[in-house]
């Protein structure tokens, strides 16, 4: 029998040290450093000792290597397919992490009860009942979904060798335990291993995993960083316990891009896919409100149109407010400096609250001239017109500069029926016959002549 071997990780970031100390000197953390039995017994494959053996690898001219392209396996789900960059990709492990209660599990299930092909869903973390209850108010047809609530690896491979799924979901990681670790589940050690062996049996046999993850407080997957470079894709899962919207984003994908979104709406039966997202991230209001803006922006190849709201108050304590919900507050002040010192506003002295509807939070610099629309209309009290929307970027030297992918934004704008939309006079718009006004700025002072006379 192997010797038993035993080392010390931080529970924090997952750096390994030869002995005990009570700082992590990668982290900086105090006392998350603890001992773990790295090595129980020889390791054997995922499979049984019984299983074929292991085929021997040999290296390739890269001319030589054969190229089968992958057909990637439909979730039924497009918003799911659109992050993924099409869908499944044979043999991917996808990791996918979000906050307690955000909709992780209803959101697999979801997709598992689905799939037209056989899919395995293992859960640690519920029982078989719980699930059931949870997939009947989803679908009453489930023909190719089975349930397994387990949490050791060897017993789980043991029913997929007997099983054959197409797909494999395992509901999460941190609940599972590999009988080559001496540790508790959820350590550093169990999950880098119980990964490990997820990875080796999706190579071998090209079936897709997917696996919910935990995230820390901080917002990043719980577990050894290295988790992150172990899988093809990392998902992440987000939204507002006070909003029923959920988004999908990409932060990893080895087989797609990372600027794709997916929006999903919470409802009783489930997650509900939204195509339209621009449809409920503008409100309703008939209306004429002062400090309301459209602005037409993009997440991956999408376009939006969202709904930017600021406020704009005398300063009663002394010293202004400056405060953004979903958008940057330093690029904000940055604006606010920008209209004080080359259109003339004086901002310093009062309070700027800025917020985007809808719970979404949005980094695209084509946002800027809609939140400075804004934040005028707001301090003279004069509301903009309804059918105008905005997609330009902002300057230091007060220019409004061009963004990019413009006739996607206009062909946006002109479908959900706005007259008009400006711009920056730099844009190179291709000759067509748009329904659309097309206002071309190339100063702020121009925005304000326009806007306000």
């Amino acid at each position: 029998m192997a010797k038993v071997k035993t080392t010390f990780f931080c529970q924090n970031c997952g750096t390994q040290f030869s002995k005990w100390q009570g700082q992590c000197t990668s982290c900086k953390q105090w006392n998350t450093i603890v001992e773990e039995v790295v090595q129980k017994a020889e390791k054997t494959s995922w499979r049984t000792e019984t299983g074929p053996s292991k085929k021997v690898s040999k290296p390739y001219k890269i001319s030589e290597i054969p190229v089968n392209p992958e057909q990637r396996l439909n979730t039924q789900n497009e918003e799911l397919n659109r992050v993924l960059g099409g869908g499944l990709v044979p043999g991917s492990l996808t990791l996918l992490g979000g906050e307690p209660g955000i909709g992780k599990s209803t959101l697999m299930l979801q997709v598992a009860l689905h799939l037209p092909y056989k899919t395995l869903y293992v859960s640690g973390e519920e029982s078989a009942q719980q699930i059931k209850l949870r997939a009947e108010r989803i679908t009453k047809n489930a023909e190719n979904c089975f349930i397994l609530t387990e949490t050791k690896t060897q017993t789980i491979f043991q029913h997929i060798v007997n099983l054959e799924p197409d797909i494999l979901v395992i509901d999460s990681i941190q609940t599972l335990q590999t009988d080559h670790i001496d540790s508790t589940a959820g350590s550093i050690s169990q999950i880098r291993e119980c990964t490990a062996e997820l990875i080796k049996f999706a190579k071998e046999t090209h079936t897709p995993v997917i696996l919910i993850g935990h995230i820390t407080k901080d917002g990043t997957i719980a577990g050894p960083k290295i988790l992150e470079h172990m899988v093809d894709t990392v998902l992440q899962f987000e939204g507002d316990r006070n909003h029923v919207y959920r988004i999908l984003r990409a932060h990893k994908n080895r087989f797609g891009s990372t600027n794709e979104l997916g929006i999903y709406e919470m409802q009783g039966n489930g997650l509900r896919e939204v195509s339209n997202p621009s449809e409920i991230l503008i409100s309703k209001n008939d209306e004429d409100l002062s400090g309301t803006t459209i602005a037409a922006t993009l997440e991956g190849m999408r376009p939006l149109m969202i709904e930017i709201q600021a406020l704009v108050s005398t300063a009663v304590y002394g010293t202004p407010q400056r405060s953004a919900t979903g958008y940057n507050a330093k690029r904000l002040n940055m604006l606010l400096a920008v209209l004080e010192k080359r259109a003339g506003f004086k901002l310093g002295a009062k309070d700027v609250f800025l917020n985007i509807t809808g719970g979404i939070t949005v980094d695209d610099p084509a946002i800027d001239l809609a939140v400075v629309a804004a934040v005028l209309s707001s301090n003279i009290d004069v509301a903009i017109d309804k059918s105008m929307c905005f997609a330009a970027e902002i300057g230091l030297a007060g220019e409004v500069r061009p963004v990019t992918r413009i006739e996607q934004r206009i062909l946006e704008a002109e479908k959900l029926g706005f007259g008009s939309i400006v711009i920056s006079k730099y844009c190179k718009i291709p000759k067509s016959n748009n329904n659309i006004q097309i206002i071309k700025v190339g100063k702020v002072h121009d925005v304000v002549h326009h806007l306000f006379g």
